[in-house]
């Protein structure tokens, strides 16, 4: 290996720190997963399996990090010109680059047994826990999460035997699935690299190389469902493992050991531009329809205070989530509290707690109760038609064939530009969504920027040419002022004669006002007309 390593003309110094920091990684997260307090009833419930699975994790990703840079041309050229003052030496550790991008790979490889094969084991493992073919501890700490206000520790959570059991693992969670993915994906890509492919079939050499794309992309997602899971910090504080883990069976039953807490999920706070931020969450039993709302407390910023938020998600996710505009000193507590204004990774359970009171239901739950509507959202009072048109998404995506709303008429009033921007991603899902199913004309939306200056109105003038706004991305240009809304109620009558229009705002009093008057006098007094129906949200 060394006379080959000379030969290359590789430094042995260069070897030498790469494989250093190699070991580092290694004997450091093996340390952790090994003798760390979160992980004590992980090791009880997976035994070695844990920090040999995780070890190597930690080494793949240091060593996918630097798979790409020895074959990044440009950056070598850079690096060439900026090392011309250097050492002849030093400028030809460049020229190995292909020789530490293969030591790299058989890295990479080897890693991969190691992670694969450790795996394997606590699959195997976790599936026996569960159908009681296990030590009592085993399959105690399996039991956890199948009663309400118990979280999880065993991923497998289907009672299932082996080997049907580990095959359901692993092509049912995410997991599984990118790890056979990107297995194969390494697999071809390094068979496809030897002398002989290479020199007599190079367009295979080529083109399997190719599906590193495909190997980063599954890289990238592989630990999002975090199914490798620690107790929580705050569970710690009140159950103490050195006096609670030999007394499982009173587990839940004395005060000094309550039924322990596991997370592995990701932070739950998303920052969007223009200071407002995204809460996602989960909670037992939540049950949600579209357009209702919650009263949520944050202890760490008031023990007092309740605000009401309307919920942003559809009740097709697994999760509930609200969007918080920062504008006073509550919110400011609150994106302080999440870690919003550090860049650092927040784990899930440094978070600060969030008591959630509702859902409460609104007028715009009856959006789907009308086969015409009218949604008018005026700043962040947009947030319940996000969750409308994101329920809509999902409907269409599943085929809805029972689906009663058949057009949605959708206006938002925004003073700024940046309050556009978080929104603007969902509605190019539903734009690309609608005319991919050759019904573009469903969904009628109208973005009026009601606040601006000369500076922006010329900037605006002169991209209006272009195939998408300047502002959103989207290809319904954005307008300026505010709308007509004489003209607009009357233009819809004429196209729905006969129909009961549902009109549903989220907005000042002011506007309230206008469209009340507008429902009333745009709808016609016979029982066959067209007729407005006005809906107000009220919190």
């Amino acid at each position: 290996m060394g006379n080959w390593i000379e030969n290359e003309g590789l430094s042995i110094f260069v070897i030498l720190v790469w494989l250093g920091l190699n070991v580092f990684l290694f004997i450091w997260f093996y340390g952790v997963y090994n003798n760390g307090e979160e992980f004590f009833y992980t090791r009880k419930l997976l035994g070695f399996a844990l920090p040999l699975a995780r070890a190597p994790a930690a080494c793949l990703n240091f060593n996918c990090m630097l798979i790409l840079l020895p074959v990044c041309r440009n950056l070598l050229s850079f690096l060439r010109g900026s090392s011309a003052c250097c050492s002849t030496r030093i400028r030809r550790q460049l020229d190995r680059n292909l020789t530490f991008h293969k030591l790299v790979a058989w890295m990479i490889a080897l890693h991969t047994a190691i992670h694969t094969i450790a795996h394997l084991f606590n699959v195997e493992w976790c599936v026996n826990a569960r159908v009681n073919n296990s030590d009592v501890y085993s399959i105690a700490l399996s039991n956890l999460g199948d009663n309400p206000g118990e979280s999880y520790l065993n991923f497998a959570r289907r009672r299932i035997k082996n080997p049907e059991g580990g095959l359901y693992v692993a092509v049912t969670l995410l997991a599984g699935i990118t790890g056979i993915v990107i297995t194969l994906c390494l697999i071809l890509i390094i068979t496809s690299s030897t002398k002989t492919i290479r020199r007599s079939y190079f367009e295979v050499f080529w083109y399997t190389h190719h599906l590193f794309v495909i190997f980063f992309i599954g890289l990238a997602i592989h630990g999002a469902e975090r199914i490798v899971r620690g107790q929580t910090a705050a569970s710690r504080l009140e159950h103490n493992y050195k006096v609670c883990a030999d007394n499982i069976s009173q587990w839940g039953k004395i005060p000094d050991c309550p039924i322990p807490q596991f997370s592995g999920n990701p932070p739950m706070v998303v920052t969007h531009p223009f200071k407002t931020i995204e809460l996602q969450m989960k909670k037992k039993g939540f049950k949600m329809e579209v357009g209702q709302y919650i009263f949520v407390k944050c202890p760490k910023v008031s023990s007092l205070e309740w605000h009401p938020f309307t919920l942003t998600s559809a009740p097709e996710e697994d999760f509930f989530s609200i969007h918080i505009r920062i504008v006073g000193d509550w919110t400011e507590g609150l994106f302080n509290a999440c870690g919003c204004d550090k860049q650092e990774f927040q784990d899930a359970w440094k978070l600060p707690k969030i008591a959630v009171d509702g859902p409460f239901g609104t007028a715009s739950e009856d959006v789907f109760s009308y086969e015409v509507v009218m949604l008018v959202g005026a700043g962040i009072g947009v947030t319940p038609f996000a969750s409308i048109l994101k329920s809509v998404w999902y409907k269409y995506c599943n085929n809805a064939t029972n689906l009663r709303l058949k057009k949605i008429y959708f206006y938002w009033l925004c003073r700024d530009t940046h309050a556009f921007e978080w929104f603007a991603d969902l509605l190019q899902l539903l734009e690309t969504q609608m005319q991919e199913r050759n019904n573009a004309g469903f969904l009628s939306y109208n973005i009026y920027l009601t606040g601006w200056d000369e500076s922006q109105a010329n900037h605006f003038a002169v991209h209006h040419d272009e195939e998408k706004d300047v502002i959103t991305g989207l290809k319904q240009k954005t307008l300026y002022g505010r709308p007509n809304w004489d003209n607009e109620f009357k233009t819809i009558a004429s196209q729905h004669p006969n129909t009961r229009i549902g009109v549903f705002l989220c907005g000042p009093e002011a506007l309230a006002e206008t469209l009340s008057k507008q429902c009333i006098s745009n709808s016609e007094s016979g029982p066959r007309g067209v007729h407005f129906i006005f809906n107000k949200e009220n919190f």
